[in-house]
């Protein structure tokens, strides 16, 4: 028994030298496990992410080349695809995206005010016809609601 629990204890320490003898408690299979799944997975070419770069090449292709930079960047990045692969102009389009729907959003915002319209404005004159948000009525309620348990009314009252 003694020699076992040395096994065990040194496969504690050292993770490689996982002691012949201790077997039972199932670190060999283990490591046999990890040691079958990295044979597997180089057999297969997944060396250093070739398998990766050869999908993002492909797939780079597909999308015919240097268009949809922030499209190509969300598929990489969920693939776990290496990023040289695709290049780094990714970066740099993806800059210019944001730059570009920063100017479509000003764009908006001074639209709205030269129509002297906002989200805001809308609501403000729906409640002037008389019309009353969903929210609005909500929040009523539940202030309503709120007061009557500060008087300590009981849940019946407050109903």
């Amino acid at each position: 028994m003694r020699g076992a629990q040395e096994g065990l204890r040194r496969c504690e320490w050292w993770g490689r030298d996982v002691g012949r003898k201790s077997g039972e408690w199932g670190e060999l299979e283990l490591g046999r496990e990890r040691r079958r799944e990295r044979e597997r997975r180089e057999s297969e070419g997944w060396r250093n992410g070739e398998r990766e770069r050869e999908w993002a090449r492909e797939g780079f292709e597909e999308r015919g080349g240097e268009t949809g930079g922030e499209e190509r960047e969300r598929r990489c990045t969920r693939e776990g695809v290496a990023r040289e692969s695709v290049g780094e102009r990714v970066g740099d389009e993806r800059e210019e995206a944001r730059e570009r729907g920063r100017r479509e959003r000003w764009g908006e915002r001074e639209r709205e005010s030269r129509e002297g319209e906002s989200e805001r404005g809308r609501e403000r004159r729906g409640r002037e016809r008389g019309g009353e948000r969903e929210w609005e009525v909500k929040e009523r309620e539940g202030l309503r609601e709120k007061g009557a348990r500060e008087r300590g009314a009981t849940k019946r009252e407050r109903e």
